[in-house]
């Protein structure tokens, strides 16, 4: 459970470092912003990965992987959750705005959790269900608090695109469990080629049907580069947290601790920027963090905080396996 956590507290972090750099010329005010800063993310995380893989003497195995079928599967997560579902995100952007794209967005876990029941025979018992629901409930809140009724583009099409998001997300982390099942894709390798995937086929796709080709090259030589790249390493190690949670305890339990960066990106907000939030906003915080915790909990009576503690010996993960399964 600890590395879903992780992955939600690190995405946190990319949020907020990413919101930085957006507000630093050229980025600030161009529309093509919100593509461009995708694109030079993913592009980021893939050298950020080819880097730490090859200290490791891991790229041969990568290419290894990347050709059998589980490999294959990976690339197209990568395609669903980078350019089908952060492109949806981002038309929904444009269209409803921020806000209300958060709350639909927000609801990828349930979706990718019914998948997972469907293909993947992952179990949720019936309170671990409603403690998403609760959390997702914090997580609305939060995108309702923080946008206004007017809408800048046309609705329906945000509606389809943060639909699209849904769709493009939860389905990656059910592709993603089913592939890391084959011990030659791990969660390192998996997500190197992921990443390598996505930032391609922005380059050779969505890039020029955007028109953010140039606007997008001519921004790597200025300083918002380099905080959008210090983001990039905290989303790398959310990825590698949340592909070992996905790999350890199922696609549907981690994608419900994920969700917690709604939740740790206020923290950062605080942290970082010095935005202090709302009461209602801290209470949603808190509302989020236990709600993703019990999702993710298979037997409450194991968790910490739950009165007689945690049974002991045994391998905590191991257990959740097992009690999610069973």
């Amino acid at each position: 459970m600890k590395f879903g956590i992780l992955s939600g507290l690190t995405w946190g972090l990319d949020t907020v470092i990413l919101s930085m750099a957006l507000v630093l010329v050229p980025f600030f005010g161009a529309p093509e912003a919100a593509i461009s800063s995708a694109f030079l993310h993913d592009l980021a995380c893939a050298v950020i990965l080819f880097v730490y893989m090859g200290i490791k003497g891991r790229l041969r195995a990568t290419m290894s992987a990347a050709k059998t079928r589980s490999g294959r599967a990976v690339m197209g997560a990568a395609l669903l959750g980078g350019p089908v579902g952060m492109t949806g995100y981002l038309i929904a952007i444009n269209n409803i705005g921020p806000g209300f794209t958060a709350i639909i967005s927000s609801f990828y876990p349930a979706f990718g959790a019914v998948l997972a029941f469907i293909f993947l025979k992952e179990r949720m018992r019936l309170g671990q269900f409603i403690a998403l629901l609760v959390a997702l409930a914090g997580v609305i809140t939060i995108g309702w608090v923080s946008t206004d009724s007017e809408t800048p583009g046309l609705a329906i099409v945000g509606i389809l695109a943060a639909l699209m998001c849904v769709v493009g997300w939860g389905s990656e982390a059910v592709i993603l469990a089913w592939a890391m099942k084959d011990d030659i894709v791990d969660n390192e390798t998996a997500l190197q080629i992921r990443e390598t995937t996505s930032a391609l086929v922005y380059a050779a796709v969505l890039l020029p049907v955007f028109g953010a080709f140039r606007f997008s090259f001519n921004a790597i030589p200025t300083p918002a580069m380099g905080v959008l790249t210090i983001a990039a390493v905290a989303g790398t190690a959310s990825y590698l947290f949340y592909y070992t949670a996905i790999n350890r305890i199922g696609a549907a339990r981690s994608m419900a601790l994920n969700i917690s960066y709604s939740a740790w990106a206020v923290v950062f907000g605080v942290i970082l920027l010095g935005a202090i939030p709302s009461p209602i906003v801290i209470v949603c915080c808190l509302v989020i963090l236990v709600g993703t915790v019990l999702a993710a909990s298979p037997n409450w009576r194991e968790l910490r905080f739950w009165r007689g503690g945690p049974p002991s010996g045994g391998d905590s993960d191991k257990d959740d396996v097992v009690a999610a399964t069973s």
